[in-house]
């Protein structure tokens, strides 16, 4: 009986289960995975700098638009702009889920971070309200990454520190939205407020939006970057070629 039963708790593995594949890495685990926290940490951040990053200058900014009639309602149209990135968010959070666990946590926080880099900074080049309302929309549409990131973050880690990964979820998120209304308050407007570094002239003085929505962008190119070493969760594509598969399967393009 006793050899029955030791035959009946025995684990197997599969060659091409990518399942088993997660699990005999995450048994060889020892002590904590100091390495993926760090990436959890860092796309966390990621994705919670340019929710809030906007409000300290966005009165301003669409004060500058000439939009508003009256002073009144330049409130009225900062709402818009301000619950933007929420409403493309909520459209979108449900397909991002169903492509994750489709093909992968790493292709989806790719994308995700790249949404950053490029949507965030075209938003800091906005010269009117419609381009502004736009970028903000399409960087909550494709900001997927904070239910993309707590997913990776459960199955990376072993069972015993899958709380403290998903802890750390929420304190760099938390901390991202301390750092980003200081970001757009310090760096907005440099031209005026800092005026022996930055001249009139120069694109931070015709764009006086724009130094705090790159900012964050330069810190999206680092974090993309490391995101090609990410060590990879369930069914992620792990090279260039893969994820251009990836892509291609993803707008029904592949030859399948």
């Amino acid at each position: 009986m006793a050899d029955n039963t030791s035959a009946l708790l025995e684990k197997k593995y599969y060659e091409k289960c990518p399942g088993c594949r997660m699990n005999r890495l995450k048994e060889q685990q020892r002590g904590v995975p100091y390495e993926k926290l760090s990436y959890i940490w860092l796309v966390s951040l990621c994705t919670a700098l340019p929710i809030s990053s906007l409000f300290p200058f966005l009165y301003f900014m669409i004060r500058d638009f000439n939009i508003a009639e009256r002073e009144e309602d330049i409130g009225f149209y900062a709402g818009f702009v301000g619950s933007s990135f929420m409403v493309g968010r909520a459209l979108t959070s449900v397909f991002w889920g169903v492509v994750a666990d489709r093909y992968g946590r790493k292709p989806i926080i790719l994308i995700g971070t790249f949404s950053v880099v490029v949507f965030n900074a075209l938003f800091g080049l906005s010269t009117n309200f419609w381009m502004a309302l736009s970028m903000r929309f399409l960087l909550g549409c494709f900001n997927s990454l904070l239910g993309t990131i707590r997913a990776y973050a459960s199955e990376v880690c072993r069972e015993e520190y899958q709380a403290l990964a998903l802890s750390v979820v929420s304190t760099s998120r938390g901390i991202g939205l301390i750092i980003g209304p200081a970001i757009g308050g310090f760096l907005a407007q440099p031209a005026q407020l800092y005026p022996s570094v930055f001249s009139e002239s120069s694109i931070f003085g015709r764009f006086p939006y724009f130094l705090p929505c790159l900012t964050i962008s330069v810190y999206a190119v680092g974090v993309l970057i490391a995101c090609w070493w990410l060590p990879v969760s369930i069914k992620d594509y792990v090279s260039m070629f893969d994820f251009y598969t990836f892509i291609l399967e993803l707008l029904g393009l592949s030859k399948q």
